[in-house]
This record gives C-alpha cells, structure tokens and sequence, in this order.
C-alpha cells in the first residue's frame, strides 16, 4: 500500500495580505488603506537624543512646566528667528 503525500503550499505574511486585500471591495478598501499607511511607518528605534527629547517633553507635560506658544506657526517661526534661532 502506498501513502499518497499531499504537498501543502504555504503562503507568506505578505501573499496573504495581498491575497485578502484583493478579495476586498473598493468601498471596504477606503478602511484599510489608512491601516497600512500607518503599518508602512519605519519601525526604527529613535536615537538616544531623540528619546531624552520626548522624556523631557513628557516632564514637562507631568509637570506643567517649560514655555508655552499660542499662535500659528508662522508667529511661532517669527519668534524662533527673532530670537536669533533657525529653522
């Protein structure tokens, strides 16, 4: 007696995805698409000035402190370069 071997295919993450979002109407699509443009975003690790950046942010969101700006941004930039900043 012979054992019949069934070859199985397997897909990848990314032929899946491809396979189901053809399966989907055009209608649907329009609630996916904002999904993948934000799965699409680098995955990359912020450095570590850009991480004592955002704690510092955070502290000073805890604590109500550092300098607030009310305006648009082209009076925030005015106030920047002012101040003998850049942008």
């Amino acid at each position: 007696m012979e054992i019949l071997k069934k070859e199985v295919q397997i897909m990848s993450n990314r032929e899946l995805a491809k396979n189901l979002i053809d399966q989907i109407s055009d209608a649907k699509l329009l609630y996916v698409i904002p999904y993948l443009q934000g799965a699409s975003l680098s995955d990359e690790t912020p450095n570590t000035e850009t991480l004592e950046a955002m704690a510092e942010v955070e502290e000073m969101i805890r604590t109500g402190s550092g300098q607030h700006f009310q305006g648009t941004a082209e009076e925030f930039t005015t106030m920047l370069l002012s101040e003998g900043g850049s942008c």
